[in-house]
């Protein structure tokens, strides 16, 4: 085909399909499948059929960003051009900072009379999908975004009606009161499933006309020969498990911008990659991380406290290690129950597993009779950041900016990220639109740099608060632990307001912390009845997480053979307890001498963990094909659904 006629074809398809389809979340993802078409017929087609890998699978690592494709003999005359889009502004993570900024970028548009057009990619197959539910959620953003979200329907059904903190012993709860202005107290704010509130926002953000691509992960990192950002491009897919391509090989496509917006939420991979190419991070502290596993229950309604929060910290964990537990009472029209335990992954014991620690806090006298009938319905995982104002980078660079958790302004004794999260998403997209409208401007780059917005959310009250309890964190560290903390808080906190005038350190990355097997003490987990406490494949089961089976483990590894010979020897494979999906399992030779790693990517749910915690950092989290991973909030059926619609509009499209 012609060139002239390609561009004409592409742009008939892009407005019959984001037009015609009642759907906008399925004409997107269609849209992106046609484009694919087209590359394919309007490209010199250099496919094999049936191209098969003529070696075996001997080592553990197979992906390209390991092994180069370019150096091997099986891609030999495939075609390696993408297709490219152009946008104004592109934003990576369709969680709550990336829609705020997609939202408040067309906000600003139409006040101003002005055509932008804003894309978001989300490697999740639906919008919410990889979003953990029970959350309580500070208002205080959605406000500004929406002054009307009660009209427009937002999800937030539970008001906190009560709040309860606690010490934990072995066998009593001892409790704590929760003083007025302390971190913790949350009248006023909404006790939410994130993933429905982050679909809602999905919604809010397309009816404005932002372009939401679900099911596309950003891979990489594009830039101009002048070092500034370009855009991403989206993962390639149809790859063989050994590393070969499948004869539905397609490459990824590339969305260029003026303004990347890379809101990928704790440790993205690309942020990572971002860190490095600009020196972000070169004034911060590193960054401190903890593990958050939450379960959804269904419970006796004689039990059901709709609005009731509950946080606890101690027992079972021992005061060197950071963590605590929350169980929140929703009001979703049954009786609905969030709870979790997070643990921070600045831990020292090896043998310590998050998973097992989670199950064994269910049994204390103070929660078991919660659970007891009741019947769990879902699980997950994911990190967090911990580590506050200390650990924050460098927010802008040519091209790109970081927004919500990527950079980690979540405020940790509130245990609460999305309201800080969806600010910077607003103050983002207002210094972003003022360079789009500035005639005047005159950049350095190719790629804009968005200083403005560094500087504005140090302005904000966003800033004022993270400042506010900078020390809190730090503070568990002394002899005392996670009780110094506390102590700590309600001296210094409680009375000057986060005002005094030093600021505490973290004592380095998480991965550094941990000690060698030999120096520790082997913890022993009681087994899992089934009733309250389960094992982790049941739980895994209940995320809803499905990779594609045939493709390269997205868990890489820079050198194969460090687990066996470092985590395995030094530290005894922590990866087989801290990864609370049973990814990593270290299988017994068949000679009999020795073990081998196995991973077992398809379980992943996307927790960052291993990349994190690794003491080796030999780790390297990477997207798989996009739509792969949990399906939170029950939206694995609705994913399910999609492709059956799209297959029965179109079998190729699949």
């Amino acid at each position: 085909m012609g060139a002239s006629f390609c561009s004409f074809l592409r742009d008939f398809l892009r407005h019959f399909i984001l037009n015609c389809f009642m759907s906008r979340e399925i004409s997107a993802c269609l849209y992106f499948r046609a484009l694919k078409l087209i590359k394919r017929d309007c490209l010199p087609s250099l496919y094999i059929a049936g191209y098969a890998s003529t070696t075996s699978v001997s080592r553990i690592t197979t992906h390209y960003t390991i092994y180069p494709r370019d150096k091997d003999k099986r891609w030999e005359g495939v075609n390696m051009e993408r297709f490219a889009e152009e946008a104004d502004v592109v934003i990576v993570g369709g969680g709550p900072a990336g829609l705020s900024a997609a939202i408040r970028l067309k906000q600003l548009a139409a006040e101003h009379g002005k055509e932008i057009r804003v894309c978001l990619v989300e490697k999740a197959a639906q919008i919410g999908a990889h979003t953990l539910s029970g959350a309580c959620l500070e208002p205080r953003s959605l406000e500004e975004l929406f002054p009307d979200w009660k009209e427009r329907g937002a999800p937030l059904h539970t008001p906190v009606t009560e709040d309860k903190f606690g010490i934990l012993t072995k066998k009593f709860r001892i409790p704590v009161p929760i003083l007025p202005g302390l971190p913790m107290v949350n009248h006023g704010n909404y006790i939410v499933r994130l993933g429905h509130f982050v679909s809602w926002l999905g919604e809010q953000a397309e009816a404005l006309g932002v372009e939401v691509y679900p099911g596309y992960a950003a891979a990489e990192v594009l830039f101009h020969e002048d070092g500034s950002v370009k855009g991403v491009a989206t993962n390639d897919v149809g790859i063989q498990k050994d590393g070969a391509p499948k004869a539905s090989f397609e490459r990824g496509l590339e969305l260029h911008a003026k303004v990347t917006v890379f809101a990928e939420g704790c440790h993205g991979h690309l942020a990572k990659q971002l860190y490095k190419k600009y020196n972000l991070r070169e004034k911060c502290q590193p960054q401190s991380y903890g593990i958050g596993l939450k379960e959804l229950w269904t419970i006796d309604e004689k039990k059901w406290k709709p609005g009731r929060i509950e946080h606890t910290v101690g027992w079972p964990l021992d005061r060197h290690t950071y963590g605590g537990s929350f169980l929140y009472h929703l009001n979703e029209g049954e009786p609905l129950v969030a709870l979790g335990f997070v643990v921070g992954l600045d831990y020292q014991n090896p043998y310590l597993n998050p998973f097992r620690e989670f199950q064994r806090w269910k049994h204390h006298p103070s929660v078991q009779p919660t659970l007891e009938g009741g019947k769990r319905i879902a699980y997950g995982a994911r990190a967090l950041n911990e580590g506050g104002l200390q650990s924050i980078p460098k927010l802008t660079f040519p091209g790109g900016l970081l927004i919500g958790c990527s950079p980690g302004l979540m405020n940790v004794p509130k245990i609460k990220g999305t309201h800080t999260a969806m600010k910077s998403g607003i103050l983002a997209s207002e210094a972003i639109f003022s360079q789009l409208i500035n005639e005047n401007l005159q950049s350095k780059t190719i790629g804009l740099d968005v200083q403005e917005y560094e500087e504005n959310l140090k302005k904000s009250w966003v800033w004022k608060e993270l400042y506010s309890v900078r020390n809190i964190r730090p503070s568990c560290h002394s002899v005392l632990g996670l009780y110094g903390g506390m102590i700590y808080t309600g001296i210094f906190y409680w009375i000057l307001r986060g005002l005094e005038p030093w600021t505490l350190k973290h004592p380095g990355p998480d991965f550094a912390q941990l000690k060698p097997a030999k120096d520790c003490t082997p913890i022993e987990y009681p087994k899992p009845d089934g009733k309250i406490s389960f094992d982790l494949l049941s739980s895994v089961a209940l995320s809803g997480t499905n990779h594609e089976h045939d493709q390269p483990a997205h868990l890489t590894l820079k050198d194969d053979s460090i687990p066996v010979n470092k985590n395995l020897a030094i530290f005894d494979g922590p990866e087989q307890r801290f990864c609370p999906a049973g990814v990593y399992e270290y299988i017994p030779l068949e000679t009999g001498e020795g073990s081998r790693l196995q991973i077992n990517a398809q379980n992943c749910v996307h927790c960052k963990t291993c990349d994190i915690k690794d003491p080796s950092q030999n780790i390297n989290w990477v997207v798989p094909e996009g739509g792969g991973g949990p399906a939170y909030n029950g939206m694995y059926d609705h994913y399910i659904k999609w492709k059956v619609s799209a297959f029965r509009l179109n079998p190729s499209l699949i």
